[in-house]
Order: structure tokens, then C-alpha cells, then sequence
């Protein structure tokens, strides 16, 4: 045991002292705090209102004055209404006074509607909501002026009560952006953190530094205690990544907008803890693939095509809980919930929609424990008989001997 906490102790002051963690972490936190304060920014270039000004136009007052009742709708828009030219609509817009203007002219036959603005763009379109708005408004105010009873305007413009509901017996609810946010979150979490034991192996190889710790503890020990070292230090590092998005949402954006993007009713205690659980799994599983592939080579140049199998494998598991989001009650998601390269991005956003039970989750659980295992016994011996190579990078072939080799 003495053994295991130096080696975890030697490799995470190895880790955290890196420039490259050092600067990838500074840059990480720093564009997640200038992402958040993009919209108090562009705010602040707006205005002090991030509504439109819109000047509404009814000379004729074909709407009897009921124009006033939209100030009080959230339309997004900053309203104000008054009688003017189209020379002065002409120059308010050319002063910023006002972003656009909406004429209203009586026709024979039907109402004339003139959206008014500096220059139209793809992006800038007739106000589709606020028209139809208008649209109701007019109707309604028509439909008054026929004298009809209460009982009579009710049939005619009914009011339409609209519910989402679903046959599937497993209900499904929550956030698609946190959802996403949180397997982005993860697979950097596993997948770079994982990939930090094979650079770190081959660079301890080239400095000599593997000859020391070999004579001075099992290479059991050494496989296991860089591994834990790594995945503490990158727990640690998501739990500040993830700690200053949550505390610069909350000093930087507005709680509307915030309850608009994330559905945080879903976010709860057991979700935490399963997801830190699968996290620590998932790393495991990677890591140990990836301290395989780094101790098959002795050069910093080779890391990158020895790793390519481990991140194919990542990224397929990642896309496939990724794609599977889409319907989450699916066979196809079920399965990529249980299947151990993507459990780990797959079951926490399945607990989080609440389509995952307690027993899908200790069986997912099961199955990537015993596939660790696995792992851990082919990758430990392999790493035992080829930390010590200094020559070319090994084969695939190379590797199977070694393991098939019943004196390792």
C-alpha cells in the first residue's frame, strides 16, 4: 500500500506541475467564464434593454385603442405607440430612436400591414408571433361588434389546451442541452484524462524514469497507482471545470435565461453520485487500455498511431449514446446503456431523462466493473514485460505473444 500512495503521489505532482495541464485548464476556465458573459456583453453594446423598439402605427384606429394591451405581452418587443409619417418612422430609424415600425392601413377588402426596417436581411423577417397576435387581436375585436353573448365569443374562438403525452411505459422527461452538456463533460473527462497514462508511460520510458520505479515496486503497482494518480487529478479537474460553469452561470446570466437552457429539476444528488461512479469506471476502463498501447512504445512520436484503436473505440461508444439521446426508451439506447465502452456517456443521461432503473443500473454497473477486470489482467500483464522496451514500437502480433506467453 505504501507502494501504491507513492506512485499516486509521484505521478499527480507529475501531472498538475505539466504546462500543458497547467495552460489547458487556464484556458479552459477562462473561455468558460468570457462564454458566460457573452450575452451581458452584447447587452450591454444593445442598450440597457435587449428588447426591440417598435413603433406601431394606427392613424385609422381601426383597432379601437387595444393596440396598448400588447406593452403588457412578452413579445419581446419594446413597444410604442403614436401616430407618425413615414418620413418621421424614416428618421427615428436612421437615429436609433426606434429598430422598426409597423404602419396599419385600412384596405377596401382587408388590412395593410407595412413592417418597416433600416435594411432587411435573411435573418430580419416579418414578426410571424407578434402578427399573428395582432391578427387575433383584429378578429376578435370584429367578432365583439356583432353583439354576441359570452357563451357566443367562447364557440368561436375557443381557447385550445395542449399536452404532451406519450405511450411508452417509461416516461421521459428532462433538458436535451444539459444532456449533451453532460456527455461532452464526461467523454473529455474520461477520454483525455485516459490519454494522459500512455504519454505519461512513454515519457517516464524515454527519461529513464520507468528503470527507477521498476526496481523499486512491482510493475503491477505502477500500472495502478499511475492510473489512480491520473484520475484523480482529472476528477478534480472536471470538478473545478464544472464548479466554475455553475458559478459563472449563476453571477452572469439571468435566471430566465438560465431555467430556458437547463432543466435543473432534473440535476439531483444520485445523479451526481452515479455520475462521478461512471466517471471513475469509465476512466479505469480507458486508462488501463491506454497504459497497454503506451507501453508499446518507447518514442513520444509513436503515442499518437499506438493510441488510435483505444480512440476509435472511445469515439464509437460516444456517439453511440450520443445518437441514441434521440429516442431513449429504443432497444438500440438500452443497449448502448449497458455496453461498456459507452455506458459510461450512455446511463447517466438515461437517469437524468428517467428512463433508467435501479436494476439497469447496478447491472450496466456489473458489466463494466467485469470488464475492468478483464482489462486490468490483460493489460497489467502485457505492461509488465513491455514497460522495459526501448526498441521499435510492438506489434499487434508482439503483443499477443507476450500475453499467450504462460512464464509472463
Amino acid at each position: 500500500m505504501k507502494d501504491l500512495m507513492t506512485v499516486i503521489s509521484f505521478t499527480m505532482k507529475d501531472m498538475v506541475k505539466r504546462k500543458s495541464f497547467i495552460i489547458s485548464t487556464l484556458i479552459i476556465l477562462v473561455l468558460i467564464v468570457v462564454g458566460f458573459n457573452i450575452p451581458k456583453v452584447l447587452k450591454s453594446f444593445n442598450g440597457d434593454s435587449t428588447q426591440e423598439r417598435l413603433l406601431i402605427v394606427d392613424s385609422q384606429q381601426i383597432f379601437d385603442g387595444t393596440l396598448d394591451s400588447l406593452k403588457d405581452m412578452n413579445l419581446g418587443y419594446d413597444i410604442q405607440i403614436e401616430n407618425a409619417s413615414y418620413e418621421q418612422i424614416k428618421e427615428k430609424i436612421e437615429n436609433e430612436e426606434i429598430e422598426s415600425a409597423i404602419v396599419i392601413e385600412p384596405q377596401a377588402l382587408n388590412v395593410k400591414i407595412r413592417y418597416i426596417v433600416k435594411s432587411a436581411t435573411m435573418m430580419k423577417g416579418v414578426p410571424e408571433e407578434l402578427m399573428n397576435v395582432m391578427n387575433t387581436m383584429y378578429t376578435n375585436l370584429q367578432i365583439s361588434k356583432l353583439g354576441l353573448t359570452q357563451e357566443q365569443l367562447q364557440s368561436i374562438t375557443p381557447n385550445f389546451e395542449f399536452s404532451l403525452e406519450q405511450t411508452e411505459e417509461e416516461k421521459v422527461s428532462g433538458n436535451v442541452v444539459a444532456i449533451m452538456l453532460l456527455s461532452l463533460v464526461l467523454f473529455y473527462a474520461i477520454y483525455f484524462c485516459a490519454y494522459q497514462v500512455s504519454s505519461s508511460i512513454t515519457t517516464e520510458k524515454t527519461s529513464k524514469i520507468m528503470e527507477t520505479l521498476v526496481t523499486s515496486t512491482s510493475p503491477r503497482i505502477i500500472v495502478l497507482g499511475k492510473t489512480i494518480g491520473i484520475g484523480i487529478v482529472g476528477l478534480l479537474q472536471m470538478i473545478v471545470i464544472v464548479g466554475t460553469a455553475i458559478i459563472s452561470a449563476k453571477l452572469f446570466l439571468e435566471p430566465e435565461m438560465i431555467n430556458s437552457i437547463l432543466d435543473m429539476s432534473n440535476i439531483t444528488p444520485y445523479l451526481a453520485i452515479v455520475t462521478i461512479a461512471y466517471f471513475i469506471l469509465g476512466y479505469l476502463a480507458y486508462a488501463l487500455l491506454y497504459a497497454l498501447t503506451g507501453s508499446t512504445v518507447s518514442k513520444p512520436e509513436d503515442i499518437q498511431s499506438a493510441n488510435t484503436p483505444v480512440a476509435i473505440l472511445a469515439v464509437v461508444g460516444f456517439y453511440l449514446s450520443y445518437f441514441t439521446m434521440m429516442n431513449p426508451t429504443s432497444e438500440l439506447n438500452v443497449f448502448a446503456s449497458m455496453f461498456p465502452i459507452s455506458s459510461p456517456f450512455c446511463m447517466p443521461f438515461r437517469i437524468m431523462m428517467g428512463v433508467a432503473s435501479v436494476t439497469d443500473v447496478v447491472i450496466s454497473i456489473a458489466i463494466l466493473i467485469v470488464t475492468i477486470l478483464v482489462i486490468a489482467q490483460v493489460a497489467i500483464k502485457i505492461y509488465s514485460n513491455a514497460i522495459l522496451n526501448y526498441g521499435t514500437k510492438m506489434s499487434i502480433a508482439d503483443v499477443i505473444k507476450i500475453y499467450r506467453d504462460k512464464s509472463n
